[in-house]
């Protein structure tokens, strides 16, 4: 299971152009397409962070026009763009029909408390004044971001449940490369007639990848980032990559505040996740390097496990 950061298809300095979104595919389907060479079976879930966000603002802008769409809508068409994307860049080097995106809903709560606590960022990174503008005017929730400017943030429920299950099994025992719950999954709830109701709320997709790789069976989960390694006091004088942590000592890290809720933190959360539910290996690495990962190089990437996987082989 691969977890694949809506960062990875538009980076922070760029402005979320299709032949931007196309190029960064490109290079994500190169490091896809060789795991699956050397005989992988690979789930893939995408985030859609900034492209949601993008889309919004669209919508927002658009409005006068047309009526704008609800979140849980655009999380929908983020998955159909960004599905078709990366599926035709990966067939492109693996040929026809290889990959498949499933658009995806995942069932959240609608008591879970995060919908108290806006935390997940969207869309670009703004100065201060124009993010108080934009708060102002379509009634916002504004954060700074690691530094990098100030965005959007909106709610993330945790996920509970992948309603694709069944289908998205189906195609993997088929040999497909399945693309699943793009953007963390189209947000809904049970409604008291036992249908689905969408959810306006962004889910993280790093937690849904959790889900979804416990749900499967997977024994790795790779989650991928814009760095290389996880850094312990990041942006300090201190900072310095770590590549093995116990479930232990990551928690111990996120409880002293290493890993911010809309940065690290959540990937940290998943991983703990999979891990209780079952996992074997985590691993947290750039898109860039994560064929060097899946080869176990020891100095690239940061491993989350129980047992080191040393001790695993001598026991």
């Amino acid at each position: 299971m691969v977890a694949v950061g809506g960062n990875a298809l538009t980076a922070a300095h760029q402005s979320g152009a299709a032949d931007e979104i196309a190029a960064n595919a490109t290079r994500m389907a190169r490091s896809l397409a060789h795991l699956a060479g050397v005989g992988w079976r690979l789930a893939v879930v995408h985030g859609n962070g900034p492209q949601v966000g993008n889309l919004s603002i669209q919508q927002e802008e658009a409005s006068a026009v047309v009526p704008a769409q609800p979140l849980h809508q655009l999380a929908a068409m983020t998955q159909g763009q960004l599905g078709g994307v990366l599926v035709r860049e990966i067939d492109r080097l693996c040929g026809p029909g290889t990959a498949v995106a499933v658009v995806t809903h995942v069932q959240v709560d609608r008591d879970d408390p995060a919908f108290a606590h806006p935390t997940k960022p969207i869309g670009p990174f703004f100065t201060a004044d124009r993010a108080a503008e934009l708060a102002r005017l379509w009634g916002w929730h504004v954060v700074e971001d690691s530094g990098r400017g100030y965005r959007r943030v909106v709610t993330s429920p945790a996920p509970i449940d992948i309603v694709e299950m069944e289908a998205i099994r189906l195609l993997l025992a088929a040999g497909h490369i399945v693309l699943a719950a793009g953007g963390g999954g189209i947000a809904v709830s049970r409604a008291t007639d036992g249908g689905l109701t969408g959810v306006d709320a962004v889910i993280d997709k790093d937690h849904s990848a959790a889900v979804l790789a416990a749900a499967l069976g997977a024994r790795e989960l790779y989650l991928l980032t814009g760095v290389d390694t996880v850094l312990l006091d990041f942006g300090t004088p201190h900072e310095r990559p770590v590549h093995v942590l116990t479930p232990q000592e990551a928690a111990h890290h996120m409880e002293q505040g290493q890993f911010p809720a809309g940065s690290m933190g959540p990937k940290i959360g998943a991983a703990l996740r999979f891990l209780r539910e079952g996992g074997q290996r985590v691993f947290i690495t750039s898109a860039d390097r994560l064929a060097d990962v899946a080869a176990g190089y020891a100095d690239v990437g940061t491993r989350i496990e129980s047992v080191p996987a040393a001790i695993a082989s001598v026991t």
